[in-house]
């Protein structure tokens, strides 16, 4: 369906469009339809204090080149979410150590969504998070995420633990939530979503 390519600081004017139209879609999202007005802006892309050259981004590209998807991992030794916003939903000991990064602003473009059950379009995207884990060294990803997302993780085969308790908030019950990345978990997301087993979903300079 389609790849992950990884943007960061270094290669972020190459893929200037691509990241415009990264930023548009998650605007599209996130302001228009989610509401966030938090974070709305004169122009209508949806940037936040995190989107900064510690930044790491997956973007999902089919082959006409069409953002499919996207999202983003900060290193928790730099200002990021958990730390900042919401440390209570880690007893106010979020982690902070090199291995571990952020992840945040998920999402799949609207007309790949399905009713009643995850997207292919997500387990791709889940799949990439993984891979680029496991080939980056991060050992640990934390998260700021629905209270309904430890489930749906678990059922995939993923290793997580509950920072703290639920949290009720505006937008609905959030967790945080610390995920320890392991091979298996790749194999058992792409078994989840019918993905090939033999082949990476990271375009091939990432890819093993």
């Amino acid at each position: 369906m389609f790849k992950i390519r990884v943007i960061d600081w270094n290669s972020r004017k190459e893929h200037a469009e691509l990241l415009e139209a990264y930023f548009r879609l998650r605007h599209k999202i996130y302001v228009e339809t989610r509401g966030w007005t938090d974070v709305e802006r004169p122009i209508p892309f949806e940037i936040d204090a995190y989107d900064n050259r510690h930044a790491v981004y997956l973007v999902g590209i089919d082959k006409q080149g069409e953002l499919m998807s996207g999202t983003r991992l900060v290193p928790t030794t730099e200002p990021h979410l958990l730390a900042d916003i919401f440390p209570i939903l880690a007893r106010g000991e979020p982690p902070r150590q090199p291995g571990v990064f952020e992840w945040t602003r998920f999402f799949v473009a609207p007309k790949l969504r399905t009713t009643g059950a995850s997207s292919k379009a997500s387990g791709i995207m889940l799949t990439g998070l993984l891979e680029y884990c496991l080939h980056s060294k991060i050992s640990v990803i934390t998260v700021v995420c629905e209270a309904f997302w430890p489930e749906r993780l678990r059922a995939l085969g993923w290793h997580l633990k509950n920072l703290g308790e639920v949290l009720k908030h505006v937008d609905g019950d959030i967790v945080g939530l610390a995920i320890t990345v392991t091979p298996a978990m790749v194999e058992t997301t792409k078994n989840a979503y019918g993905l090939p087993a033999d082949r990476s979903v990271l375009e091939s300079h990432f890819a093993k």
